[in-house]
């Protein structure tokens, strides 16, 4: 159990990461195929996307997790100095909470009072009951989190590039590069937007008809854009 949940930690990450590289990279994609730009011109664009962007969104990770952390530890930090100094107010304070969530004074008071006993223990019920904080962990590393949002992206990311790459083993056309992309996409923005549902308390069938709207969004309003300054331009020019 312990395994599965240092797992979960980096599961948000894994999702999210996936979710944002294959829209973000299937959008340039279908804003290439809108513009009638060359299969050459939408790997080099696909792969510019999936390093860049990939960068900035795990380096993003890193910072919003090591924040959260640093933020927690000072919390933490606070209580414990309010824990030493004002031992009968952050008592009092617990008592007056659980008054409020239905239990009599002496039940209160009783209940805390063998908390209290154990202080490690106790700080971490205040973080939780008065902070709606968990306990930080020393064994969080945010740059953890960072890293497999970065290979998420990339990974899932390519799906989109796949058939374009193999298009000269397939010798398939561009019309049937940019289909399987759809198809490939498709399927997977379905399987990511059911997992994304375990942290969304959604139905999984409702989630991932969801994702596939948010890409299908993206990914047609990438292209009318793009073939439409396309058109008032007479059509984009491709430097040899």
């Amino acid at each position: 159990r312990l395994c599965n949940r240092d797992a979960g930690k980096y599961v948000k990450s894994l999702v999210f990461g996936g979710l944002d590289g294959i829209i973000t990279t299937f959008a340039v994609v279908a804003a290439s195929v809108g513009g009638n730009l060359s299969s050459d011109v939408i790997l080099l664009m696909g792969f510019a996307n999936l390093i860049a962007d990939g960068l900035s969104m795990g380096f993003g990770d890193y910072l919003s997790s090591q924040a959260e952390v640093d933020y927690t530890k000072a919390e933490h930090t606070r209580e414990k100095w309010e824990l030493d100094n004002y031992p009968e107010g952050e008592k009092r304070e617990m008592v007056e909470l659980y008054m409020k969530r239905g239990m009599t004074e002496e039940d209160a008071v009783s209940v805390i009072d063998v908390m209290a006993k154990y202080k490690n223990f106790f700080l971490d019920v205040m973080m939780v009951e008065e902070l709606g904080l968990m306990p930080p962990d020393e064994d969080d590393q945010p740059w953890k989190n960072g890293v497999v949002t970065f290979v998420a992206f990339v990974l899932f990311g390519f799906i989109p590039l796949l058939s374009y790459v193999t298009a000269n083993a397939t010798g398939a056309s561009d019309s049937v590069n940019f289909i399987v992309a759809c198809v490939l996409t498709g399927v997977t923005m379905f399987l990511l937007g059911a997992a994304k549902a375990k942290f969304t308390n959604q139905s999984m069938l409702r989630s991932a008809l969801l994702m596939l709207l948010n890409g299908g969004m993206a990914a047609v309003a990438a292209y009318l854009v793009s073939w439409g300054i396309a058109s008032a331009m007479g059509g984009v020019k491709e430097t040899a």
